[in-house]
């Protein structure tokens, strides 16, 4: 900007507030919170802040829609008591997480094209501590759920989510998991790796069941993979103006 933010003119608090269509109140919590630079005080105890607490609320608004409200304010604390390395570690797992989301969407899309009803699941070296054999025709919980690396409680979970619908072994009782059943759970777990709800894919599982075939959960795969896509614009966004609160902190 040219100038000193530090100094210079007297913005009231209804100023920074109506430029991002706040209240003058949120704008004192967020100062109260450590997410602006303590305001100035008149003689009569008005706070006064300056351009520079403007660009601090900027940049604390430009990182929430990519790092979350928690972690933007975290950052925004760190850098105004001057830790820096905090604030970019912070953010650094934020691009982690980003990172982490866009190896699970790879992995629910290669789930679905390799989505075949014949081919059970891969074995998992993990063990949820359940000793029940697969049954003829299909698999008991522990195996399954062995193989998906989640606890059985998780599966009987998904079964009262209508995710999974298992039949019962007429002598033991036990549920016994088809092949349908096997790719339901399979699809579910990597839903809910993807941040997905349960009650959001219990319909999408519903659809794939009948004639809709797999095309609705291609249509939620394109709409995840647009979620991270604008989330990873968003963080190069409240990159720059971090970085421009930051060269106005000097």
């Amino acid at each position: 900007m040219g100038r000193n933010l530090q100094s210079g003119e007297r913005l009231r608090p209804v100023d920074l507030a109506r430029a991002h269509g706040l209240s003058t109140q949120a704008v004192r919590n967020y100062e109260e919170a450590g997410i602006l630079p303590a305001a100035g005080r008149t003689s009569h105890g008005y706070r006064t802040y300056t351009p520079l607490h403007a660009r601090a609320l900027g940049a604390f608004l430009a990182l929430v829609p990519g790092h979350g409200h928690r972690t933007a304010a975290a950052v925004m604390r760190a850098v105004n008591r001057g830790a820096a390395d905090e604030a970019f570690r912070l953010i650094d797992e934020s691009h982690a997480e980003l990172l982490e989301d866009r190896r699970t969407l790879g992995a629910v899309e290669n789930a679905l094209r390799d989505l075949d009803p014949g081919t059970p699941p891969p074995a998992s070296p993990r063990s949820t501590g359940a000793s029940a054999p697969s049954g003829p025709g299909g698999t008991f919980i522990g195996p399954l759920a062995g193989r998906l690396g989640i606890r059985s409680a998780t599966l009987r979970k998904w079964e009262r989510a209508g995710l999974v619908s298992p039949r019962r072994d007429p002598r033991t009782g036990y549920r016994v998991y088809d092949e349908a059943d096997v790719r339901d759970a399979r699809l579910a777990r990597q839903l809910r790796r993807g941040g997905y709800p349960l009650e959001r894919i219990a319909p999408l599982i519903a659809q794939v069941r009948s004639a809709g075939g797999l095309e609705p959960l291609e249509a939620a795969l394109a709409d995840w993979r647009a979620r991270l896509s604008a989330r990873g614009r968003a963080m190069v966004s409240g990159a720059a103006e971090l970085e421009a609160y930051l060269r106005a902190r000097g």
